[in-house]
């Protein structure tokens, strides 16, 4: 049973819908190994009301307090510029309807369309990214649109006015120069030493890729970077942050890495917290 822990509800009945899963199988900008693109299936698979319920820590039933919709995947049958413009358009019809998306990777390349969308709905929009990986390298191998590089193009584009970087501990003197020239605010793994209380004076997007986590609570990625976040330590920025959360995107989970589905689940936790946030911006924060 595909269900988010019992909070999902049939669209024909729902086309009012608040928030809506969307699912983007896609890893051909992947820059080591593929396998991202069954990231939305394992999360699915995982959610499960046998297993969850629809509440979260925070006191939000996400059955009874908002409208949860999954609207399936993008075809990411064509090229990868056919597949960043019908993610785009899928992504700009949620936004259309006033609801918030919850985009479920497929690699972090991902995020730069989703962005896109969103720069013709909500401005100004601060970014919250949770990351091993800066993202910042203006190309990677020649390509300008690798996973490696969204944020490059995010910050080229002006498609968010502030982005603050969670998690990171794989940084470079190239990353940090274009960091400063944006005004990236980079939250380094090695500085964090309790719990981080984000304030943000726009909408937020949240971009999560799972990589931020430590290898011990996330195997199943692609790129393992020793030192991370514990899950718990990524839910309690979530639940902490102050700011209304209008948007969320996870990624880079490959589950031919994933043992038990821990990733996965790790991944559906980080959508649970965070989708009670946004059907009760109040919920959490600081007072």
């Amino acid at each position: 049973m595909t269900d988010f822990g019992g909070a999902l509800k049939p669209l024909s009945e729902n086309p009012d819908y608040k928030i809506a899963v969307l699912g983007v199988p896609f890893d051909e900008k992947s820059s080591y190994l593929r396998g991202a693109a069954g990231g939305p299936a394992a999360i699915r698979a995982v959610s499960t009301g046998k297993c969850y319920c629809a509440w979260t820590e925070l006191g939000v039933d996400l059955e009874a307090d908002t409208a949860l919709v999954d609207l399936g995947d993008v075809d990411v049958s064509g090229d990868p510029d056919k597949t960043f413009a019908l993610t785009e358009k899928a992504v700009d019809r949620i936004l259309a309807k006033g609801a918030a998306p919850i985009v479920l990777g497929g690699d972090h390349s991902i995020t730069y369309p989703v962005l896109r969308a969103f720069a013709r709905h909500v401005k100004p929009l601060d970014v919250l990214h949770f990351d091993a990986h800066p993202d910042l390298y203006e190309d990677l191998y020649g390509d300008r649109l690798s996973h490696a590089c969204p944020f490059a193009r995010v910050l080229e584009d002006g498609l968010a006015a502030g982005v603050v970087q969670v998690g990171v501990r794989a940084v470079t003197s190239a990353h940090r120069s274009l960091a400063l020239r944006h005004g990236v605010r980079m939250v380094e793994m090695k500085d964090i030493q309790e719990t981080l209380h984000l304030r943000f004076a726009n909408p937020v997007y949240v971009s999560f890729d799972l990589d931020a986590l430590d290898p011990a609570f996330a195997p199943g990625v692609s790129h393992h970077e020793p030192g991370g976040l514990s899950t718990r330590q990524a839910v309690q920025v979530i639940q902490a942050l102050k700011g209304r959360i209008v948007g969320l995107d996870v990624v880079e989970l490959n589950p031919s890495r994933d043992p038990a589905s821990i990733t996965a689940a790790a991944a559906f936790k980080i959508v649970k917290e965070t989708a009670g946030r946004m059907a009760r911006p109040s919920a959490g924060g600081e007072p």
